[in-house]
């Protein structure tokens, strides 16, 4: 009976409609990655997504399928359909981290934005000029702005997740300290990020310093790594990135922000919050402007 009315009322339509559309975008991703992916071996991988095709590889019972059953967990997980289930626990603080820095880094991006207007004005101006006419831009469009992309300069100064921690896997030396094997060390990317020895002005908000670089915030930099670096960087850094760039390009595209009336931009503070995640300790209240 249930099936005849989801039939009837058009559900099983549009749930089948949304499951094909998902999966061809899961499958559109696995391809783009298999076509610039250079992982040869288990211990060339550096994402989730490579050890996932590297699986794939090794086992003729592991499928695409299976890849995007991982892949769609976590689209599940982030609307708690299996958060109260206690094994995944685990897996679920794992994925729905990403929402929850995600968020942090949209809101850093736009107060760093409205307290330094030359800025402002300069990553809108990039905006319109690219996309005049259009609603919206989307993913693909927004990998073309330059300037957009510099203002990865927010992740240095404000990163979401300003301690990383991991585990040694050997005895090391570190500045004449002995560091046994399995030892929990931090690494806080926050002072890497405002390190004088690494970057001039260091307090500064400055995206030009990004235009004519080649440090990146992908895990290849030192002096950058807000979603970490090595086999343990973020998995979900792509998603992470193009996200936050997105959000932050549509916000400054279809609207002009303004700050209420009595508020200076002196009034704005970078307190934060205390957690894994840097969050904004007083929120960011700006007044939206339609443009025309």
């Amino acid at each position: 009976m249930g099936r005849l009315i989801d039939n009837l009322n058009g559900a099983w339509t549009r749930l089948e409609k949304s499951f094909s559309e998902t999966d061809t975008f899961y499958q559109q991703l696995i391809d783009e990655h298999i076509r610039t992916s250079t992982v040869t071996s288990t211990e060339d991988c550096s994402s989730i997504l490579d050890i996932l095709l590297q699986m794939k590889k090794e086992s003729s019972d592991f499928t695409f399928d299976h890849i995007k059953a991982i892949l769609m967990l976590e689209y599940l997980l982030s609307k708690c359909v299996l958060k109260n289930l206690l094994f995944l626990r685990y897996a679920h603080n794992f994925i729905v981290a990403a929402t929850d820095t995600t968020t942090a880094a949209a809101v850093w991006v736009m107060t760093l934005l409205i307290k330094n207007p030359v800025s402002m004005k300069k990553v809108q101006q990039e905006l319109r000029d690219f996309a005049r006419g259009k609603r919206y831009l989307d993913e693909n469009e927004i990998q073309q702005l330059v300037y957009l992309k510099a203002v990865v300069e927010a992740m240095r100064m404000q990163p979401p997740a300003p301690l990383l921690h991991r585990e040694t896997i050997e005895k090391c030396e570190l500045s004449d300290y002995d560091i046994e094997a399995k030892t929990c060390v931090y690494i806080n990317t926050y002072a890497i990020g405002r390190d004088p020895e690494c970057w001039e002005n260091p307090d500064e908000f400055s995206p030009e310093r990004f235009m004519n670089s080649n440090i990146d915030f992908r895990g290849h930099d030192y002096e950058l790594i807000p979603f970490g670096s090595g086999r343990r960087i973020c998995p979900g850094i792509s998603m992470g990135a193009t996200t936050t760039e997105l959000v932050v390009a549509n916000l400054l595209y279809s609207f002009n922000w303004k700050l209420p009336p009595g508020t200076s931009r002196e009034d704005i503070d970078m307190a934060t919050l205390p957690g894994l995640t840097f969050h904004k300790k007083n929120p960011l209240c700006l007044i939206p402007e339609i443009i025309d």
